[in-house]
C-alpha cells in the first residue's frame, strides 16, 4: 500500500514552512482522533520532535504506522497524569484536540465535562506553571448553540447540549488565561471538519462509503445545513495559529469555517454527480438528533483578518480527494470498527501448529466482536510452533490493527502462552481460547452477556466432546476426580476457554508461581462465576497435540497444584498398613503361645506378596511425594514462565527484548 496516498496532505509551501518553524517539542493531545492523527502524520513527516498522547494511543487503528516512542498514554482529566507528561517531555507547542461528546454514542455527561473542561484546565494549569510558547485549544461551533447562523466570535452564545456547554466553558478558560494571565493560548472554533481517518459512522465517510456502492446513506431533513471544512485546511489553521494569534491576541476565539451554507440536499446532489449515482436521494430516513440545528454555518472573517487564513479546498474537491483516499485505504480500513461502548475486550489465542485455523478463527472472531459494540483486540500467541503460525499471524497484524502477535523462544505450553498474552492485554475483559478451533468464537457473545450482568468469570462448560468414547470417559473422570480432590470448588468439565474481568486478570498476573494451572487458579481467586454449556468440536485441521500420557501429565499438574489430599491419603494408608501389621503380628504371637505344637514357619507366598504390596505402595507414595518436591524445586528456581522472541503490533515487528518491554510498558502506562 502506498503510504504517500494514505498520509498525503495539500498544505501550501507556506504552511509547510510555518510547520517547520513551530517551537518544539510539539505535543498533540487527542492524537487518536482523526484530526489529531492527520496532524501527527503530517508534522512527523516534517520534523522529529512531534509527540501524540491520548488515553489509548496504542489501541488506535489510526495510529497503526505511528512511531511507538512518540506515543504517550495520558488521561488529561487526571492532573497528576498531565503533570508527569508535561514535566517529562516539556512541550513548547501544545495542540489540544481531545474531546468527548461530539458523537451521538458518547453520552456520559460526567465524562463530557471531565475531558472537555477539566482536561483543558489541567493542561493550562500545568503549562502555565512550566511554561510553553503556544497552546491551541480546538473548540467547537457547538459553543454558539442556538445562535448558529453565521455568528461572529463576539455574538451571544446559547449552548444547547452538555457538549456545547463544556466546550464553551473551556473557551472561557482560554479567555481568562490569555486576556488576564497573558498566557499564549487561542481557541479555534471548528465547524464540520471532514477528511481522511474520520470515523465511518460520520456523515461524510458514510456518504463516500455509500457512493462507492452507487448509493446514499440514510439522511435526516434535507434542509439541515452545515459548514464543511476539509481537514487539511483545518490543520493548516492550527499551524498558523501557533505562530500568530497565540502571541498577538492571546485568549481569543476564532471561527474555523468556510462561511458557506451547504444543505443535505445540496450535499447529496453533489455526491450524485461525483460518484455517478443513478437514483435520486431520499431524505427523512433518520430522525434529527436532539441538538440538530437547521442553518449551522460560520463567519470566517476574523480568521481572515487576524490570521490571513481561509479555506482553500471547496467541498467538491474535498469530496473527490477524500474519495481517492478512501479507495486507497480500503484495505487498511476493512477491519475498522467504531465501538458504541466504552469498554474493551481482549481475546488471547494460544497457537501451536494452528496455521491453517488462525485465519478462520480471526474471521469468526472479527464477525462476533464487531457486533458486540465493544472495542477489541485479538492477541495470537505463537508458542514456538514448528509450522508457519508466525507468518500467518504477521500477515494478519499488517492487515488488521486489532491483531497483536507474540512469538515465544521455545514451546512453554498453553498456560504460559495465556499469561504472556494477559500481560499485554489492555481490555476490560479478557477471553482465553485455543487456536485449533475447538473453542467456538460464537460463544463469546454469551460470555459477554453474563459479564454485562455482573459476573466476573464466565467459563465454557464442555457438556459433550466430539472425540472417541474412551477419551470422553477419561476427560469426565479427570474433572470429577479433580473436583473431588481439590481443596477449592473447581467446576467440572471447564477448560481454559473463558472470559475474565480485568480485576480477575490483575490478580492472576500477581501470582509468583511458575508452574501454573489457570483453570484451577481461576477458581481459586473466587469472584462471581458462572458456566456456559457448549459442545466442544474437533480441531479444524490436523490432529490433537495431546496424547494419553500428556493428558496424564495434565491431570497430575492440576491435582498436585491444588490439592494436598494425596499426601493425606498416603498417611492414612501408612497408618492402616501399620495397624494391619500390628494386629497380624499380635495374631501370630498369640497363636504361637496358644498352639506351641503347630509348625509356624510357613506361608512364604504370603510374605512375598506382602513385601511386593508394601514395596509398591512405598514406591507410589515416594513418587507422589517426589512430584510435590519437584513442584517445590520448580518454584524455588523462579525461572520465567516464558521468553518472548518477537512482538508484532501495529504492523511493526520487535525482536529486541528491551524494545518489547518498552512497548508493553507504554501500553500499560497511565501517566
Amino acid at each position: 500500500m502506498n503510504k504517500e496516498i494514505l498520509y498525503k496532505n495539500i498544505w501550501s509551501s507556506e504552511t509547510i514552512a510555518e510547520a517547520q518553524q513551530m517551537s518544539g517539542p510539539i505535543l498533540i493531545v487527542g492524537v487518536s482522533g482523526f484530526i489529531g492523527a492527520a496532524l501527527y502524520y503530517t508534522l512527523s513527516s516534517l520534523r522529529p520532535d512531534v509527540y501524540g498522547c491520548s488515553r489509548n494511543p496504542f489501541q488506535s487503528w489510526r495510529l497503526i504506522d505511528a512511531k511507538p516512542e512518540s506515543l504517550i498514554t495520558c488521561d488529561i482529566s487526571d492532573f497528576n497524569s498531565v503533570r508527569q507528561v508535561i514535566e517529562k517531555f516539556k512541550p513548547q507547542t501544545v495542540i489540544n484536540l481531545a474531546a468527548y461528546g461530539a458523537y451521538s454514542r458518547q453520552v456520559d455527561t460526567e465524562k463530557i465535562h471531565q475531558i472537555n473542561y477539566i482536561g483543558t484546565l489541567n493542561l493550562l494549569r500545568m503549562l502555565a506553571e512550566v511554561g510553553c510558547v503556544a497552546y491551541i485549544q480546538t473548540g467547537s461551533s457547538s459553543e454558539y448553540g442556538i445562535n448558529c447562523s453565521a455568528p461572529k466570535e463576539t455574538d451571544i452564545t446559547i449552548p444547547n447540549s452538555d457538549y456545547a456547554t463544556s466546550k464553551l466553558a473551556a473557551s472561557n478558560l482560554i479567555t481568562y488565561y490569555g486576556k488576564v494571565l497573558n498566557f499564549p493560548c487561542v481557541n479555534l472554533r471548528l465547524y464540520s471538519i471532514y477528511g481522511p481517518w474520520e470515523a465511518k459512522d460520520r456523515l461524510i465517510p458514510a456518504l463516500i462509503q455509500a457512493g462507492l456502492k452507487g448509493d446514499y446513506p440514510n439522511f435526516v431533513d434535507k434542509n439541515i445545513a452545515r459548514d464543511f471544512v476539509y481537514i487539511d485546511d483545518c490543520t493548516a489553521a492550527i499551524v498558523r495559529a501557533s505562530s500568530s494569534i497565540c502571541y498577538s491576541n492571546p485568549g481569543i476565539s476564532i471561527n474555523i469555517a468556510s462561511g458557506k451554507k451547504t444543505t443535505l440536499e445540496e450535499l447529496a446532489l453533489l455526491a450524485k454527480d461525483i460518484f455517478k449515482i443513478e437514483k435520486d436521494p431520499v431524505f427523512g430516513k433518520m430522525t434529527n438528533k436532539k441538538w440538530d440545528l437547521q442553518n449551522w454555518y460560520g463567519n470566517p472573517q476574523l480568521a481572515k483578518d487576524l490570521m490571513n487564513w481561509q479555506t482553500q479546498t471547496d467541498l467538491a474537491d474535498g469530496l473527490k480527494s477524500y474519495f481517492e483516499w478512501q479507495r486507497a485505504a480500503s484495505t487498511t480500513q476493512q477491519f475498522v470498527v467504531i465501538p458504541k461502548k466504552e469498554q474493551k475486550i481482549s481475546v488471547i489465542i494460544a497457537c501451536y501448529r494452528d496455521a491453517q485455523a488462525i485465519p478462520i478463527i480471526h474471521q469468526r472472531l472479527t464477525e462476533v466482536l464487531s457486533q458486540t459494540g465493544y472495542d477489541y483486540e485479538i492477541i495470537f500467541v505463537n508458542d514456538a510452533s514448528p509450522a508457519n503460525d508466525e507468518k500467518v499471524i504477521s500477515l494478519l497484524c499488517r492487515k488488521d490493527s486489532h491483531v497483536i502477535g507474540i512469538s515465544h523462544s521455545r514451546n512453554f505450553g498453553s498456560q504460559s502462552a495465556f499469561i504472556s498474552g494477559m500481560e499485554i492485554a489492555s481490555g476490560d475483559a479478557v477471553v482465553l481460547m485455543d487456536g485449533d478451533g475447538q473453542d467456538p468464537p460464537e460463544l463469546i457473545a454469551r460470555f459477554i452477556e453474563h459479564w454485562e450482568k455482573g459476573y466476573d468469570v464466565i467459563y465454557g462448560r464442555r457438556v459433550k466432546r466430539e472425540a472417541p468414547l474412551y477419551m470422553q470417559f477419561f476427560y469426565k473422570l479427570f474433572y470429577r476426580l479433580f473436583h473431588y480432590l481439590a481443596e477449592i470448588q473447581v467446576p467440572v468439565d471447564a477448560g481454559d476457554f473463558s472470559l475474565m474481568d480485568k480485576k480477575v486478570v490483575t490478580h492472576l498476573l500477581s501470582f509468583a508461581e511458575t508452574d501454573i494451572f489457570l483453570r484451577g487458579l481461576r477458581a481459586w481467586v473466587g469472584f462471581q462465576q458462572i458456566g456456559v454449556d457448549y459442545i466442544r468440536p474437533e480441531r479444524l485441521f490436523g490432529v490433537s497435540t495431546n496424547n494419553f500420557m500428556k493428558n496424564i501429565w495434565w491431570a497430575k499438574k492440576g491435582i498436585f497444584s491444588f490439592s494436598t489430599k494425596p499426601l493425606v491419603y498416603i498417611q492414612v494408608l501408612g497408618v492402616m498398613m501399620f495397624l494391619f501389621t500390628f494386629f497380624l503380628g499380635l495374631y501370630y504371637l498369640i497363636n504361637y503361645y496358644l498352639n506351641p505344637e503347630e509348625p509356624h514357619v510357613q506361608g512364604v507366598m504370603t510374605i512375598v506378596m506382602l513385601l511386593l504390596g508394601i514395596g509398591s505402595v512405598l514406591i507410589i507414595s515416594v513418587s507422589i511425594i517426589g512430584d510435590y518436591i519437584g513442584k517445590i524445586i520448580e518454584e524455588v528456581k523462579a525461572r520465567p514462565k516464558f521468553i518472548r522472541n518477537k512482538l508484532l503490533i501495529n504492523g511493526n515487528e520487535y525482536q529486541n527484548e528491551q524494545e518489547i518491554n518498552k512497548i508493553i510498558e507504554r501500553r500499560k502506562r497511565k501517566f
